[in-house]
């Protein structure tokens, strides 16, 4: 963009505001009207020297202010220069922030560098980034900033790899807040979730048992044990597991995969789980289970439900689940997801009286539950 381009777009009064204007308000108006003007239009080539020395211009301001416009309005801009994003981002942190925490023309070589010469504040603009790299994670990490760490922890953008799980936990296991603040991931690997049980206030132990897969032999013996804080529920589990088959083979070993737990499990919506546990009782692969279980026949459910050696008396109840189940759509958000599960556990249990007792009441709890509003923060 020429000056004389820029002059075809702007006022000559904008450009003189800008280079003698005395109200530092009036000159940051001014910078965001012309940093608006530049993200109009791709700039060519050779305009972007032009562009670049206005931004200079601005870039060398004294007012805090005014250089606060210019980050502010190019945050997420392609158009700003790098090397104008890096001296933004090495200005004080209302300037720095908005750059630290947007702009992509700050490549992962640059954050590490940055992260070695920033305070605590811009650090956690850089770990609240939406792509934070691994080699950034790292450097966090490096820094021992709990703050920071702790919002990279939570950050689903932040790229955690092996190592720097390792390295996070070497450095802040005994930081309650950053062990909390993993709980926030929408996916943890299993040894870490392992990991994380034994360094995690109650209420995100609550979190992770019911938002994250435990390792199978982890959530039967934390259901097992007598810690308060450690009661888990092996129906939701079995839903949250990624390896199913593992799942239903140490629920197994552990005694218990019992007929209680697949009920509940098919009445909470968790067909996936039902077809391993009938694959592992009847002594059957998991496709030939499958077939049989969503065999819209009569008799394939009835085949290898009768080779599970499961009670006679429960199949009523799995067959009225599975119709209602291939009746209706499952979702795919969480919210969705409660309801599918009201409405196919309803009328399950409207359609067939026989549900056991202990069985019923287990999932009108869970609707219970799911049914009471969120708590609200005092204050």
């Amino acid at each position: 963009m020429t000056v004389a381009t820029l002059r075809n777009r702007l006022t000559d009064e904008d450009i003189r505001r800008l280079v003698r204007g005395s109200d530092p308000e009036e000159r940051a108006l001014t910078v965001r009207k012309i940093c608006h003007r530049m993200e109009e239009v791709d700039l060519p080539a050779d305009e972007r020297a032009a562009a670049e020395r206005i931004l200079e211009l601005i870039l060398r301001d004294s007012a805090e202010l005014v250089r606060r416009a210019m980050a502010v309005t190019l945050r997420q801009s392609k158009n700003l220069p790098h090397e104008i994003a890096m001296q933004l981002a090495a200005d004080v942190e209302s300037v720095a922030t908005p750059v630290l925490l947007s702009s992509p023309m700050l490549d992962a070589d640059d954050l590490v560098a940055l992260v070695k010469a920033s305070d605590s504040v811009k650090l956690c603009a850089i770990a609240a980034r939406q792509d934070v790299p691994t080699a950034v994670v790292n450097e966090l990490i490096e820094t021992g900033d709990e703050k920071a760490v702790g919002i990279a922890a939570s950050n689903d953008g932040a790229d955690f790899d092996q190592k720097s799980y390792e390295k996070a936990f070497a450095a802040f296991c005994e930081n309650r807040g950053v062990m909390d603040a993993f709980v926030a991931r929408s996916h943890l690997p299993l040894d870490v979730t392992e990991k994380l049980i034994a360094h995690v206030s109650d209420e995100a132990m609550q979190r992770l048992v019911s938002q994250h897969a435990l390792p199978p032999q982890v959530a039967v013996e934390l259901s097992e044990a007598t810690r308060e804080r450690a009661t888990i529920d092996l129906v939701e589990q079995a839903g949250l597991a990624h390896d199913a088959q593992h799942f239903v083979q140490q629920l197994r070993m552990n005694g218990r995969l019992t007929p209680s737990i697949i009920l509940r499990s098919m009445l909470r919506g968790h067909v996936h789980f039902v077809e391993h546990a009938f694959a592992e009782l009847a002594g059957v692969s998991h496709n030939r289970s499958w077939l049989l279980v969503h065999d819209a026949g009569p008799l394939g459910l009835r085949a290898i439900y009768d080779r599970t050696g499961m009670p006679p008396r429960l199949f009523p109840a799995f067959r009225a689940a599975i119709d209602i189940f291939h009746s209706m759509e499952v979702p795919t958000d969480s919210a969705g997801r409660e309801h599918f599960q009201r409405v196919l556990a309803e009328r399950a249990i409207t359609r067939f009286q026989g549900i056991p007792e202990d069985d019923l009441n287990y999932i009108l709890e869970r609707m219970d539950e799911e049914n009471q509003p969120p708590l609200r923060a005092a204050g």
